[in-house]
């Protein structure tokens, strides 16, 4: 069936656009997915999870030391400016009442920079396969992570935690404590990954609309005239 000329320029201009608007997203889905890497480690790392302040502080006696803590390390302010610290992600042993907390971070770690790395595919392999790839190990890291931040809380009995935050400390319950920017970072990441991973899946789905040029016409052509 044949083409009219203006027909045919008018959906060489829509899948032009259509190619510029899916690359440009792409783009950004790209850069926040590094983003997201970047944040998945700084997570990890930091040993401000949860900490205590002395606004926080109940019962007579002294207030216990200030500090935070982290999966890998618990800090204790001092008399200088640096805070002492035990342990340390150099060890590889995360704190034990931590350790499945610190497992599943670190495979939602995993996950994301998988994906990462899978963005090397595009030269490779189509577009749709790679983001569906990518759409599930961001969906697994996502849901690690989540478990994660459940399970975190649920760690809090602990002695690591009763030196920190005093003998009223529980299982969801930080006795003296408060949680901190870096266990916020972590539900952010949850949310985080699910937009990254739902915008992967749409993008996926959308690239059986970048058809050759020939392609294009055809199909256009055809649904005019149905």
């Amino acid at each position: 069936m044949s083409v009219s000329p203006a027909l045919a320029d008018l959906s060489r201009l829509y899948q032009t656009e259509f190619v510029r608007s899916a690359r440009a997203v792409g783009v950004l889905w790209a850069v926040c997915t590094l983003c997201f890497a970047i944040i998945q480690v700084v997570v990890l790392v930091q040993p401000s999870w949860i900490g205590t302040t002395d606004s926080h502080f109940q019962g007579a006696g002294l207030a216990p030391p200030g500090g935070t803590l982290g999966l890998f390390e618990v800090c204790v302010d001092s008399d200088w400016p640096i805070p002492d610290c035990r342990g340390g992600l150099a060890t590889l042993s995360p704190l034990p009442s931590f350790q499945s907390v610190a497992v599943l971070v670190g495979v939602s770690l995993w996950a994301v920079w998988t994906s990462v790395l899978c963005l090397c595919l595009f030269r490779f392999c189509s577009a749709a396969t790679v983001y569906k790839i990518c759409a599930w190990l961001q969906l697994t890291a996502g849901f690690c992570l989540a478990l994660a931040c459940l399970l975190f809380p649920d760690s809090w009995e602990s002695p690591e935690m009763r030196s920190l935050c005093g003998d009223s400390v529980g299982s969801f319950s930080p006795g003296n404590c408060s949680i901190h920017w870096a266990y916020i970072l972590a539900i952010l990441g949850v949310l985080d990954a699910a937009i990254l991973a739902t915008l992967a899946f749409v993008l996926a789905n959308r690239q059986d609309a970048l058809l050759p040029p020939d392609s294009k016409e055809v199909t256009t052509g055809l649904l005019m005239s149905a």
